[in-house]
């Protein structure tokens, strides 16, 4: 963890100074952005060469897993990265405040990519923890302080800030397969999980820089922990540890322990937790009938983005294994590494979020209602697996297929993606009552984590069927009618969500 020192004045920020401005958005966006840039260099980096290190053999310094067990380990990690952003949030709510938990949290991710470098498996898997640990802290809070520059909830700057937001996320996603891929594959696996954590320690350094540029309100605990909660909750969390660590080492002792002894605890809690959260919000008697009814709307998006993300997430499983075993390296001439797929996605964001953002402004009162965003989002993302389909017939035999196939996938789960996402993290804000701000945005990144703990489900009971034709068509014809389905639904949903449109 790291020193106080890292957070020492971090606690009474200075307005923005000379009424500068960032794209006509306070100056604080700019921090926000490169900070969010830089810490997505160095997620998808890993993310970029993490299934492939597992599945490579050992005698090319690979774990040497199946495809599947590795797919699933994927899904379970990106899903307690999720996960953890609920109390990430929690604890800058209660104890740190968003703006001096993003420090920290900068520093636990550096860390973990630093260990990842380590070419020894128990560091690597400890360099997980840390990153898993250290997005959560981060995920929620960095989100919300970009809420916080607006304090008009209807302020039409902010979904336009919530754009350029996820344009640094996508900018960094975009640079980090290119290089740390590259890196990774074709010079040293370890090299390339160093080249995240030199990633993530830029990032934190311009955060520290810059964070004179925040909102005051960043810097606020809203509701700080008492002294006796403080040592009630030490008491559960010694408890819970101490119970996990006699479970666990009963089963090292008894010789049975395999890897799905983490992946099916860590998939059924991803799908219990949320619904937890709800009923707990929903029965605080803290928050008003109208803050009560908006959560209850707020619960029809959560379920709409976890099966959004069951699809979207596989990109760095299910699509990365079919990259590398079923899709050719090479096009008009040029040929390069399975992991720059990756990078099509941020790409097609970049070139086309701008158009979105001006097209939501331009409609005026005809935009397409938050409800009817998110049905279009989760119609495209199920057709992309339709496309997908295509592809692993024509990969058939052995063949493989040209690149365009995945080209043209990334672009449809792109449309859909701008659709829903950037969506989502705006109204999660405007929804969210005062006492759980930080929370419901580690609600909104529980819908992640749900998502893909659905996936990894799949690909431990489905095994190396996961990449069949009929896995792409029978999840893809579910989430195209998830989308009719909120699609027809809206009606009932707009209401609960009182003034916030």
């Amino acid at each position: 963890m790291p020193s106080t020192s890292l957070t020492k004045g971090l606690t009474a920020p200075a307005p923005p100074a000379g009424g500068r401005t960032f794209f006509g958005h306070p100056r604080g966006l700019a921090t926000l952005f490169m900070t969010e840039m830089w810490e997505r260099f160095s997620f998808y980096g890993m993310r970029a060469l993490l299934v492939l290190y597992l599945v490579a053999p050992a005698s090319q310094g690979g774990m040497a897993m199946k495809a599947a067990t590795a797919a699933a380990l994927y899904s379970v990690y990106n899903a307690t990265v999720y996960l953890l952003a609920m109390p990430g949030g929690w604890i800058a709510d209660r104890l740190w405040g968003p703006r001096r938990t993003v420090a920290v949290a900068g520093a636990v991710i550096m860390t973990g990519h630093f260990l990842l470098a380590v070419p020894v498996h128990g560091t690597f898997f400890a360099g997980l923890v840390f990153i898993a640990i250290g997005s959560g802290l981060l995920k929620a809070n960095i989100s919300t302080m970009v809420g916080h520059l607006y304090p008009d909830r209807n302020d039409p700057r902010r979904d336009g800030a919530f754009t350029i937001f996820y344009m640094g996320i996508n900018l960094g996603a975009f640079a980090a397969p290119l290089v740390i891929g590259t890196v990774g594959q074709q010079v040293n696996w370890h090299l390339g999980f160093a080249l995240a954590g030199v990633g993530m320690a830029i990032g934190l350094t311009q955060y520290l820089l810059g964070s004179r540029h925040l909102a005051p309100e960043s810097s606020r605990v809203p509701t700080p922990l008492r002294g006796a909660e403080r040592v009630a909750l030490a008491k559960r969390a010694a408890l819970w540890l101490a119970a996990a660590a006699v479970f666990y080492g009963a089963v090292l002792f008894s010789g049975s322990f395999t890897i799905e002894w983490v992946l099916w605890p860590l998939s059924l809690a991803g799908l219990a937790l949320p619904a937890y959260y709800f009923t707990r919000i929903r029965r605080d008697r803290d928050i008003t009938a109208d803050e009560r009814r908006k959560v209850t709307g707020y619960i029809w998006f959560f379920l709409a983005a976890a099966v959004f993300w069951m699809i979207y997430d596989q990109s760095g499983s299910t699509l990365t294994v079919f990259a590398s075993d079923d899709t050719a390296s090479s096009l008009w001439g040029m040929h390069f590494p399975s992991s720059w797929f990756q990078s099509l996605n941020p790409l097609y964001i970049m070139a086309l979020a701008p158009f979105v953002a001006m097209l939501w402004v331009r409609l005026g009162r005809r935009n397409p209602s938050t409800t009817v965003k998110f049905a279009y989002g989760l119609i495209g993302i199920g057709v992309s697996f339709g496309v997908m389909m295509l592809a692993q017939a024509a990969a058939s035999g052995g063949t493989k297929v040209s690149p365009l196939w995945l080209a043209v996938v990334y672009l449809v789960q792109t449309v859909a993606e701008l659709c829903l996402s950037p969506v989502g993290l705006s109204v999660t804000t405007k929804l969210a009552p005062a006492k759980y701000a930080g929370q419901m945005m580690g609600l909104w990144f529980l819908a992640v984590t749900a998502g893909d703990c659905v996936a990894a489900l799949v690909q431990l009971i489905a095994g190396d069927a996961f990449l069949s034709q009929a896995s792409f068509a029978i999840q893809g014809v579910v989430v195209v009618l998830a989308g009719v389905a909120v699609l027809v639904l809206r009606r009932r949903i707009i209401p609960l969500m009182g003034d916030v449109r």
